[in-house]
Order: C-alpha cells, then sequence, then structure tokens
C-alpha cells in the first residue's frame, strides 16, 4: 500500500512584522526542530519517493533542512498551490499522483494538513499538528481513489 507522510512545516518566525506570511523564514526554535526531524527521518528510514512542498519560505527551509536525509533519489517538486491548501485541494493533489509512486511527503501548512489527517484518518489522526509534526499514514489504496477508505494512521512524530 502507498505510504503517505504529512509535513508541517517547523516554526516560522515573526520577527519581522514587514514579511508578507509567504515569505516568513524559520525561527531559531524552527531551524532547530528542523534539523532534529531531520535526525529522526534518518533513524527511521524514511525516504519518500515524491515530496510535494510548499513555495512558502517556511515551508522550503524546512525541506532543505530534511533533504539530506532524504537522499538522492527523492523527486522533489515545489508547488503554489500547495500554500494555504485546504484538506480538499490537498487530496485533489494527492489524487493526481502517478500510481507508480510509493510513497508522497507533503510539506505544508495548517489548517489543511490537520484537515486532511483528520479526514484521512479519522479517530485515528492526531487531534493537532503542531509545526515539524509528522503523520505517517498507509492510504489503503491508490492515489486516485485516496480518502475513499480510510488511512491508517502508522505514526506520529511531534518535535519540540
Amino acid at each position: 500500500m502507498p505510504t503517505l507522510y504529512l509535513l508541517r512545516h517547523a516554526k516560522s518566525s515573526w520577527d519581522d512584522p514587514a514579511l508578507a506570511d509567504h515569505d516568513r523564514p524559520l525561527a531559531p526554535r524552527g531551524l532547530r526542530n528542523a534539523a532534529a526531524l531531520a535526525a529522526h527521518l534518518r533513524a527511521e528510514g524514511v525516504v519518500p519517493e515524491l515530496v510535494l512542498c510548499s513555495t512558502a519560505q517556511r515551508a522550503r527551509e524546512t525541506l532543505a533542512a530534511i533533504l539530506p536525509a532524504l537522499g538522492g533519489d527523492t523527486e522533489i517538486l515545489v508547488e503554489s498551490g500547495l500554500y494555504g491548501s485546504s484538506a480538499e485541494e490537498l487530496l485533489a493533489r494527492l489524487h493526481a499522483v502517478p500510481e507508480i509512486v510509493g510513497s508522497v511527503m507533503i510539506v505544508a501548512h495548517n489548517p489543511g494538513l490537520e484537515d486532511l489527517a483528520s479526514r484521512l484518518a479519522g479517530d485515528e489522526a492526531p487531534e493537532r499538528l503542531p509545526t515539524a509534526a509528522l503523520v505517517e499514514l498507509s492510504t489503503g489504496g491508490p492515489w486516485a481513489t485516496l480518502g475513499e477508505n480510510p488511512c491508517r494512521v502508522l505514526s506520529s512524530t511531534v518535535l519540540r
């Protein structure tokens, strides 16, 4: 069964009020959490075949921090449509993933990711997805039918 990883970006900085939301970088805590997340991914052997990442600065910085842990064969797509996406929009994007792809990681934002986890896994989903949270789901079927059957939560990690 395909595996889906939902990764909320690490903690962003609010230090510069003149920056647009899209352009906010990671805070020092976010940089530390992203590094810890990379170590966790390496230790757990998490290597998705495809990463879909929001264009927001904080999401791209989170991805940059974890990228060395993913190895060199992971396909990376940075997509503007993932910034501010609803659960429905994220699900529609996942429906377009080719069936030959066995695992996908989405690096994006709340409330979309949290709502998607809840929609896919129901009561099994974590109640909240704070920054730097990672949820691993077994999809239970092909990408095109994702959401038609409940997903199983394989793991849920929150780094503080």
